[in-house]
């Protein structure tokens, strides 16, 4: 039986290198690649998306459109690494481990959207929660993260690692308009009511990111508490590969988040602390932007769909 042939459609962005890096030198698949000349060719990138099995998008949203409504092949699958398909309900959303049957429901899937790296980390933290009870779905939900520059794409990047970077900040907030793309997923598919406050911001480093949600145990059911939430995350994560939740108490007591600690791989660590006295609980996970927020991801879901 002859290869799958796998097609990644913008392997030249951050998104798009890092999975052509995962999947080199495999041998049980072939990819595709499209020579320089061709891959603003709309007829050349059409006829190799309908030639493949599984195309991998990485491309801004518009181009990730165009690029799905060019298929007109019906054995071809689509994993798609954009925000373009996260919100459509005819594509199944690419977080394997968000609920019981989504790894079943991604490898049997035609279309699978690929989550963002926040939204990863929230709704990681908040889905299980909700579903359970523990969080209400009316909760007035904070979230505040920081990224590595290489969350901004090939723009990021040459601005802090380009000829002319130079007297970059350490540290910027932005999405000030609280209007970030990636707030309307996180409320949808953390299963939220109301839309989150969403504090996105980069660091002067390349990639990984630390994301923390605070919590007030007197806005909580009576009798719900820090060690509450970490035993329903504890059980929802247990069997899982990629996602790991950290202890409370020593020995292994996390003291302090390093964003960069999971880099180059596709695991994503989940924590909660917690202050008694004082009622508040605080929610956190660390991931690497470019692994289980990105290509790691779209390498996961693709392992899941190559053996369905």
């Amino acid at each position: 039986m002859a290869s799958p042939l796998i097609f990644i459609d913008g392997d030249q962005g951050t998104t798009g290198l890092q999975i052509h890096e995962r999947l080199r030198g495999r041998t049980d698949i072939a990819l595709i690649t499209l020579p320089d000349a061709h891959r603003k060719d709309p007829q050349r990138r059409a006829e190799a998306i309908n030639d493949c099995d599984i195309a991998i998008l990485c491309l801004p949203d518009a181009a990730a459109h165009e690029a799905a409504e060019s298929i007109v092949n019906p054995r071809v699958r689509v994993i798609d690494a954009s925000s373009a398909h996260r919100m459509h309900a005819a594509w199944v959303y690419g977080f394997p481990e968000m609920m019981k049957g989504q790894a079943a429901r991604v490898a049997s899937a035609s279309r699978v959207s690929n989550p963002g790296c926040y939204p990863t980390a929230a709704i990681g933290l908040l889905r299980p929660l909700l579903d359970a009870g523990l969080v209400p779905r009316d909760y007035p939900v904070g979230v505040n993260a920081v990224s590595g520059y290489s969350g901004g794409g090939r723009a990021g990047v040459e601005a802090h690692e380009g000829p002319h970077a130079s007297g970059r900040s350490s540290h910027r907030v932005y999405g000030l308009e609280l209007a970030h793309k990636h707030t309307p997923e996180i409320e949808k598919h953390a299963g939220l009511v109301f839309r989150p406050m969403f504090v996105p911001s980069y660091g002067s480093y390349r990639q990984g990111i630390v994301l923390t949600i605070p919590l007030e145990t007197r806005l909580l059911a009576s009798g719900v508490d820090g060690e509450t939430l970490h035993r329903c995350l504890s059980a929802h994560y247990a069997d899982e590969k990629y996602v790991q939740v950290m202890p409370m108490q020593a020995p292994g007591v996390v003291k302090q988040l390093d964003p960069e600690t999971l880099n180059g791989t596709n695991l994503m660590q989940l924590s909660v602390f917690s202050h008694k006295e004082n009622g508040q609980i605080l929610l956190a996970a660390v991931l690497d932007n470019l692994g289980k927020g990105a290509s790691g991801a779209a390498v996961q879901n693709l392992e899941l769909m190559l053996a369905q």
